[in-house]
């Protein structure tokens, strides 16, 4: 397995960390009855500020997964895989490891200078992948 797939498979089991990390504060903060119903109505509680956070944290990370998941695919596909496109895979997930706990403790501007890191990583690896 390349380093960029590997890369992959980890950012898959942060996301999969994420989710726990936000389910576990939501349910108890929402109540079971809500979380395991269909949510056709708006809870009748809030979630705590931090709690939402990692909620939008996660999203953040499903749309960025994307755009790294297309990187990853190009570099493996195209046999492209170099030192910069492995090292810009490994910056992608610590930088999106950071920003989990950026978020949730709103760090600014820190979470937003983490956020580019990753995204430029991304681009890194597919204009990489170009040349």
């Amino acid at each position: 397995m390349t380093p960029e797939l590997t890369a992959l498979a980890l950012a898959g089991l942060l996301q999969a960390v994420q989710f726990v990390v936000f389910a576990v504060p939501a349910n108890r903060e929402l109540g079971t009855g809500y979380t395991s119903s269909a949510r056709d109505r708006p809870p009748s509680r809030q979630m705590s500020i931090r709690t939402a956070r990692l909620q939008r944290a996660l999203n953040n990370h499903f749309e960025g997964l994307i755009l790294f998941t297309l990187a990853v695919v190009v570099v493996t596909l195209g046999q492209q895989s170099t030192g910069v496109t492995q090292t810009a895979a490994w910056v992608y997930l610590a930088a999106r490891i950071l920003y989990v706990p950026a978020y949730a403790y709103g760090l600014r501007p820190w979470r937003s200078a983490i956020w580019a890191i990753g995204f430029f990583a991304t681009l890194t690896m597919i204009v990489a992948a170009l040349i």
